[in-house]
């Protein structure tokens, strides 16, 4: 049994408001954490030619969520985006871009009716392990 990851509720709410904000587009962004626990929801711009259906963080707006985490001292904790017509679950997409095996990758769901859907993994080349999350006050 994979041991859960603590996930704040605000950080939570932070990303389906972000989900919302673009429910036919995916969006996207980093977590920053400091000693394990979540802290700071970054939103980046997704610049994919098709947003929707892929995402790809915009460069500047990433390095830059990179450095404040590393000006806060925070680490990567978690890569985070949605998935407005599909359940939540890796596409091949999201698994060869998947760079960072350190990280948990996020997804959001807008698929189920009114109800919002978020499934944390390990990604790593063809490896998909499913993390379970505890979404804490």
């Amino acid at each position: 049994m994979t041991t859960p990851v603590h996930l704040p509720r605000t950080i939570v709410n932070q990303m389906l408001r972000h989900a919302q904000q673009s429910p036919s587009d995916e969006v996207c962004g980093l977590i920053g954490a400091k000693d394990g626990i979540a802290a700071h929801c970054y939103v980046v711009a997704n610049i994919a030619s098709s947003p929707r259906r892929l995402f790809a963080m915009d460069p500047a707006r990433q390095i830059a969520a990179m450095r404040t985490m590393r000006e806060l001292g925070e680490e990567l904790f978690a890569i985070y985006h949605s998935h407005p017509a599909s359940p939540p679950f890796p596409s091949r997409e999201d698994m060869q871009q998947a760079n960072y095996p350190e990280a948990l990758y996020l997804i959001i769901s807008l698929q189920t009716q009114g109800v919002l859907e978020i499934r944390g993994f390990r990604l790593n080349g063809d490896v998909v392990i499913e993390i379970p999350l505890d979404i804490i006050e």
